[in-house]
């Protein structure tokens, strides 16, 4: 039995597809509030919020998993900033209370982190190098991590980069998607030209949280893009793409925007731990800016 949470993001959705795809696995999916998958057999679907400790104890009491794969997280950089309290408590506190149940009740816990949780000096980041987070988000993610190595009883953490797709019924918008609306309208942007990332397709994402659980791996993983390039560039490959002008695009430096949270300019994550050790291969990005086209429609 395999436990999601988060089950209602881009990711959770994504998870449901991909063990749909494997009825051999018993699965739960959990969310906040009515199942937005399509799909509503085949699985068991909780409402739950990880925040609430004494819910998951009791679902995870319930359905005895032996792997719980943790996507819920507040990932909204510029709201952490603001709301500190609330950041803590699903990125920390709820990271936390799994972690201890992890280690009571006998589940691997696979817990989604992210690049930026280090200060952006250089790209291609390893899993061996030094968290310096700038932001809340970042701290916040960081703090979760440490509670899992420190609490969990058998653990995985997968940290990833500027998550992109499209499912059925979107509770927020993402790089990719936000670029095709902006350019398709002839909308006028900014975008800025110093930050550097490895964007990762949701498919590829998943992919790798089912070989950490599949393989039952530990340690911590680097799942990410094979593409290393400039926000900018994404939006040049969007256009590209779709035939787009990119007249009303304007490029600015990230200082310009006067951002509450301070993003890490140069990141990006290698990938060559989990190539090698989990057998993970990714789209590059324009097969995976095709495969998002077809499932929006947009083709």
């Amino acid at each position: 039995m395999v436990f999601i949470t988060g089950s209602n993001g881009l990711l959770g959705q994504k998870l449901t597809d991909l063990y749909l795809r494997h009825p051999e696995i018993p699965f739960v999916a959990t969310g906040k509030g009515p199942n937005r998958h399509p799909v509503k057999t085949g699985y068991f679907y909780e409402d739950a919020d990880i925040t609430d400790h004494g819910r998951m104890r009791s679902l995870l009491e319930k359905y005895k998993p032996k792997a719980v794969i943790n996507t819920a997280a507040m990932t909204n950089v510029d709201a952490c900033e603001s709301d500190k309290t609330g950041c803590d408590a699903m990125n920390v506190d709820a990271v936390e209370n799994l972690a201890r149940l992890s280690s009571e009740l006998g589940f691997k816990l696979i817990h989604l982190s992210t690049d930026f949780i280090f200060d952006g000096t250089h790209p291609m980041y390893t899993e061996e190098e030094e968290p310096r987070p700038l932001s809340n988000y970042g701290r916040s993610k960081w703090e979760g991590e440490k509670r899992v190595m420190q609490y969990a009883r058998d653990w995985a953490i997968l940290r990833t980069v500027l998550v992109y797709g499209v499912v059925q019924d979107m509770s927020r918008s993402n790089i990719v998607l936000w670029a095709y609306q902006t350019l398709k309208n002839g909308t006028a942007a900014k975008v800025v030209n110093d930050q550097y990332r490895t964007p990762t397709l949701a498919e590829d994402l998943a992919m790798g949280c089912f070989l950490v659980q599949q393989k039952q791996a530990s340690g911590i993983y680097n799942i990410a893009g094979p593409d290393y390039f400039g926000i900018h560039e994404l939006m040049e490959r969007v256009g590209q793409y779709f035939d787009f002008q990119l007249d009303q695009i304007s490029l600015v430096s990230s200082e310009t925007l006067n951002q509450p949270a301070k993003r890490p300019p140069i990141t990006g994550l290698d990938i060559s731990k989990a190539q090698k050790e989990l057998g993970y291969a990714p789209h590059n990005f324009s097969d995976g800016l095709a495969l998002v086209a077809k499932q929006a429609g947009w083709e």
